[in-house]
């Protein structure tokens, strides 16, 4: 062996003992172990005899250098594993004058433990027999057939910036499935190889290679788990290719990042890994990346999203016997024919917390100029790189581009190969030069020009694809964990629990005082039967006025001559104090005399009024009946204070809101309620105030999270949005419109990679979504069917929707403001009705996802990812985006139309505008008539009339059966003084077996149309449906008025005294009182309605005519006259 330089660190293999073991000739046989490593003899151990129970003591250790500055390296480590071979001594026979030795057993050391940090470990590993070993039939004990081994270094191989900065590469090659027919398993023999390269230092990359794949014919699925297998050739033992512990296990195509992963290319990919050829390697190659290769290799991804996966075919040559010394060139040799190449979307790796991808990928004609043009890759690997590679593929030595390196001590086996074991990966000083700076220039013999590759577009053809799994150990972008997004939120906004009722509050001291007076007036009480009790029994109800006045002036004096009047003030004393402290909170001095005397005269008014309650609840008025009272629920008041906003009285409107508060004051929806109305009035700080008010009460609560994101992005506290939106991802990953938030939040950010992974990951969870809505909607109908083959027949979803057609991410610079985002949407949305009016050609087109094309433009661009098609359809197409015509029925949904249904509800329509931009060039949403409505009730906010006309005429085009758009259309011309048309539209819409999504405001407005032309009958139909569905005070009150004027004053008053309960703040309630009251006659109650009617200020000119006219026929009803 050599000497280890003064530089280079040692490691050392130890093989303590061995388990089961057992020889050809007998249980006791005569075994030494061969230690190998990077095609390198470490050593021979000293030849030990196996115990009867199969046990062998070796204590045998063999060492290698590790020197990363040119020797073995990290990445040797990563890929490369020892070999521990054991082999037996045939005892000698006569006239035999060398030893005989026949190969038990291989065992498989892997040193990634060396890579994690670890100085040393130890490990049981398997011995696995070679073919005929007697191990292959085990021994009867428990222990398996194994080898205890020890690895030990003197310090850590890594540095504490190398594991913290440092990350392990793992690519896996499963299979090309559905490969072109012309690959036989019979001739001439081919190895079929797939080739990429991976960033390293500097300006050079390291290629990864995978050869020796297998071509079966196909007929049945390939089992799973299977294990993966090292990329080594002329492993001795066939169980020894395992890579231990490291298994592909498959899983659900939906769940792929590749290309083909949507439900329609179930069947093909079904039949493709069932019935057709396919190649399998089932290989997994590791590469060490340092901290500046992490670096490159992330900045490269970001640089090049989509990565060339080289795969080619190249005959086999064997070497005759005889010639093992000699290399032969033939015709054939060096043939470089099925070029082709799979583009990898590396993206996802960018993706916060992601360390794996696996999917299929097409694999495509190898053109130089697509290639370079989708990936910026000059360098083909196998015909530019790689020319030594295709005269040194000789059968098992095809696994490297290396030269040999001398191999001492080799097993005097005759091998009918020429090399022995390679691993598919240069040495640092054959590195291959970088793939930006190289070019192509003199094509090897055989290979085609390049601009035809006659033999790769049978790939196409065949629809050929390939399974790939790429994996770090650490995730390139570390995601924040739950905890410290929960810590963060909490920093901002503390929780609040709920306040504890105080026991000396103002409740108490009010309770206090209700005591000492029912106390003194029961003492009083006493005093006065002590001293009139004969009298009274004897007069009974006789006793007039002038005896009681002589009885209180008597008890009055006993009172005072005895103490007890001061006795009582005393006792009563104690419970004002608290009042005036815990009730007023005057627990200072008065500054005035003044403010004195005017506290005292108010606060002698409260305690009287306090004085007949207590008394009350102690002594009831049996005569006085209990008064009804209509308590409103929290739900009336939030439908009282929509009116009032649907109807502009905002100040009512908040009265309403802060009504609701002040009852439930811990009610986070209340707040959120509060903090909607205020986005509406644009009053942004208010309405962030609620949203955190609410997020207070409950840090869990999803919809929380997303409005204090939503109002942290419109008032730029952009980190604070983040912390927000990711939180609310976590909490509630299925959430779709918490990470199409979170999208929209990363496109404001220009984080592209990132913003493409949050609409992805929603899409996934709408498609979940979609698909579990099928599964239950099935199972209530008792209809057992394949979702998955339904699917197939049925809509599929793409990336942001349920339909066919390619999956687009888009990307949309919304200008700064509501206003020019929206005047962007209509400048598009006119030339758009000009193109359809023209022709019936689609309205927009963009084209289906290409690797090759990154499109930047300034404001808006489409960003590609990969798209759905058909697997002989595999060549770049073009694909219009345009809403289908379907009439009644809504046939898709987005994640940026459930964005936008969740941003409407909450009033946040000045973010409603990004998220429209979105919808719009979707490919599964564009103007679509849900679209169109949303874009008309923003309008109708601005009071864009006009414009919003246009759009609900378009969405009429589209859904001509939608109560939506004739209910809108109803709303836009009440707003704009047509009411003709309006009623046209209400009577429309109304008339439809589904109800609109709004018909409070549908009946109410209808109703006062019909007020308006006198049809009191319809009247009083329309606003009885609408008292019915959610009663109100404008309800009842249109109730009352129909009534009043078809002259049922019964069924007005009760109507209108129903109004008047929900809202006694109604002067047009009071002034209809008023009216029913003359025309009845009741002068007392119409001259009570009449002044409160006067006190609201009713502002209807024409209905104060009528009642001073009515009053004047009456002779009554205005106290002024």
């Amino acid at each position: 062996m050599e000497q280890v330089p003064s530089t280079g660190r040692l490691v050392q293999i130890t093989v303590t003992e061995g388990y089961d073991l057992k020889g050809f000739k007998g249980d006791t046989p005569v075994t030494f172990i061969r230690a190998e490593f990077n095609q390198v003899v470490l050593g021979d151990s000293a030849k030990i005899t196996v115990s009867p129970e199969g046990s062998a003591k070796y204590n045998f250790t063999s060492s290698f250098e590790f020197n990363p500055e040119g020797g073995i390296t990290l990445d040797d480590l990563a890929h490369k594993p020892v070999f521990l071979t054991v082999t037996e001594v045939l005892p000698k026979e006569k006239k035999q004058k060398e030893e005989k030795t026949l190969i038990l057993g291989q065992a498989v050391v892997d040193l990634l433990p060396l890579l994690e940090g670890q100085s040393s470990f130890q490990t049981t590993v398997p011995l696995h027999p070679v073919q005929g070993s007697p191990l292959e039939t085990p021994r009867s004990s428990a222990k398996q057939c194994s080898l205890e081994v020890k690895v030990l270094v003197a310090e850590p191989l890594l540095t504490t910036a190398q594991i913290s900065g440092g990350n392990l590469l793992k690519v896996t090659l499963e299979a090309a499935y559905s490969v072109p027919e012309s690959f036989i398993p019979t001739g001439p023999g081919q190895n079929y190889m797939v080739g990429l390269q991976v960033p390293s230092l500097g300006e050079k990359d390291y290629p990864i290679l995978f050869k020796n794949g297998t071509l079966k014919l196909g007929g049945e699925r390939e089992p799973v788990p299977r294990p993966k297998k090292w990329p080594i050739a002329n492993i001795l033992a066939p169980g020894a290719n395992n890579i231990p512990d490291a298994f592909i296990v498959g899983g659900p195509y939906e769940e792929e990042e590749g290309e083909l992963n949507h439900p329609e290319d179930s069947e093909f990919r079904n039949q493709a890994e069932c019935i057709k050829k396919r190649i399998i390697w089932d290989l997994e190659s590791r590469c060490y990346l340092d901290p500046s290769a992490v670096v490159s290799f992330q900045k490269r991804i970001a640089d090049c999203r989509l990565w060339p996966v080289e795969i080619t075919r190249v005959p086999l040559v064997t070497v005759p016997k005889g010639k093992a010394g000699k290399t032969e060139k033939t015709d054939e040799e060096g043939q470089l024919s099925f070029h082709g190449v799979a583009y990898v979307n590396m993206v996802p790796l960018l993706y916060p917390g992601v360390k794996r991808i696996r999917g299929a990928f097409h694999v495509y004609p190898y053109l130089d100029s697509v290639v370079h043009e989708k990936t910026k890759c000059l360098l083909s690997l196998f015909r530019d790189i790689g020319h030594h590679l295709i005269h040194n593929n000789k059968i098992g030595g095809i696994n490297s581009l290396l030269s040999k390196q001398a191999v001492s001590k080799n097993l005097k086996e005759d091998k009918p190969v020429k090399e022995k074991d390679i691993d598919g990966r240069p040495r640092p000083g054959d590195v291959a030069p970088s793939i930006k700076s190289q070019s192509s220039d003199t094509p090897l013999e055989g290979e085609p020009p390049l601009s035809h590759n006659p033999e790769g577009q049978q790939y196409v053809e065949a629809g050929t694809y390939i399974v790939l799994e790429i994996q770090l150990d650490k995730a390139l972008v570390p995601k924040r964990m739950p905890e410290e997004l929960a810590r963060r939120v909490k920093e901002m906004i503390p929780p609040r629990p709920p306040l504890t009722r105080r026991t000396g509050g103002a409740q108490k001291a009010m309770s206090d005082y209700h005591t000492q007076i029912k106390n003194i007036s029961r003492a009083i009480l006493d005093e006065y039967y002590r001293m009139f009790g004969k009298q009274v029994a004897k007069l009974e109800s006789d006793m007039d006025s002038e005896t009681l006045e002589e009885q209180k002036c008597q008890l009055s004096y006993e009172l005072n001559c005895s103490g007890k009047y001061f006795a009582f003030k005393e006792q009563l004393k104690h419970a004002v104090v608290k009042i005036v402290r815990e009730k007023y909170l005057k627990t200072t001095s008065f500054e005035s005399q003044e403010e004195l005397q005017t506290f005292i005269s108010e606060l002698y008014v409260f305690l009287v009024d306090q004085m007949h309650v207590a008394l009350n609840q102690t002594m009831p008025d049996d005569v006085q009946g209990t008064i009804a009272t209509i308590f409103t629920s929290s739900e009336q008041l939030r439908l009282f204070a929509f009116e009032a906003e649907v109807n502009e009285n905002f100040e009512m409107a908040a009265a309403y809101y802060k009504e609701r508060l002040v009852r439930e004051p811990q009610n986070l929806d209340h707040w959120l309620d509060y903090g909607a109305f205020c986005l509406l009035t644009e009053d942004n700080i208010k309405a962030q105030e609620c949203f955190r008010k609410a997020l207070s009460l409950n840090q869990s609560h999803i919809h929380s999270l997303l409005l204090c994101g939503v109002l942290a992005v419109l008032l730029e506290n952009y980190e604070q949005a983040e912390i927000f939106f990711e939180d609310a991802t976590c909490l509630e990953p299925t959430n779709v419109v918490a990470w199409t938030l979170l999208g929209l939040y990363y496109e404001i950010q220009n984080n592209d990679i990132r913003m493409e992974m949050a609409f992805h990951e929603a899409s996934k969870q709408l498609q979940a979504q979609m698909l579990q809505a099928q599964v239950t909607k099935q199972k209530s109908a008792g209809v057992v069917e394949d979702i998955e083959e339904r699917g197939k027949r049925e809509s599929s979803l793409g990336p942001w929707g349920i339909t066919n057609g390619s999956a687009t991410a888009i990307k949309v610079e919304a200008p700064a403001g509501p206003g020019a985002a929206l005047s962007i949407l209509d400048k598009f949305l006119e030339e758009s009705s000009k193109l359809q009016s023209d022709s019936q050609e689609p309205i927009l087109t963009t084209q289906t996802w290409d690797p090759s094309i990154n499109q930047k433009p300034s404001n808006t661009f489409i960003k590609e990812i990969p798209t759905k098609k058909e697997a002989s359809k595999c060549q770049d197409s073009s694909a219009f985006l345009h809403p289908g015509l379907h009439y009644g029925v809504s046939q898709t949904t987005t994640i940026f139309m459930e964005t936008i249904h969740f941003l409407m509800k909450v009033k946040a329509v000045q973010y409603v505008h990004r998220v429209l931009a979105h919808e719009l060039l979707c490919p599964q949403g564009g103007p679509s008539c849900e679209y169109y409505l949303v874009l008309a009730q923003t309008h109708i906010l601005k009071k864009d009339f006009a414009k919003a006309e246009e759009y609900l005429q378009q969405a009429a085009q589209m859904d001509y059966l939608n109560p939506n758009v004739w209910g809108l259309k109803g709303h836009l011309y009440f707003l704009n003084g047509n009411h003709s048309e309006a009623k046209a539209c209400y009577e429309r819409t109304i008339s439809f077996v589904v109800d609109a999504s709004e018909m409070h405001f549908i009946f109410l407005r209808l109703g006062l149309i019909y007020l308006e032309e006198k049809e009191y009958e319809k009247a009083k139909k329309t606003y009885m449906q609408a008292c019915k569905r959610s009663p109100s005070c404008l309800t009842w009150l249109g109730l009352g008025i129909a009534c009043y004027r078809l002259e049922e004053l019964t069924e007005a008053e009760d109507a209108l005294s129903e109004a008047n309960a929900l809202n006694n703040y109604n002067a047009e309630v009071w002034a209809y009182l008023a009216l029913v009251c003359l025309k009845v006659g009741r002068q007392l109650e119409a001259e009570q309605a009449y002044k409160y009617m006067i006190k609201l200020k009713l502002k209807d000119e024409a209905l104060l005519a009528e009642i001073h006219t009515l009053q004047e026929t009456v002779g009554f009803g205005n106290p002024s006259f």
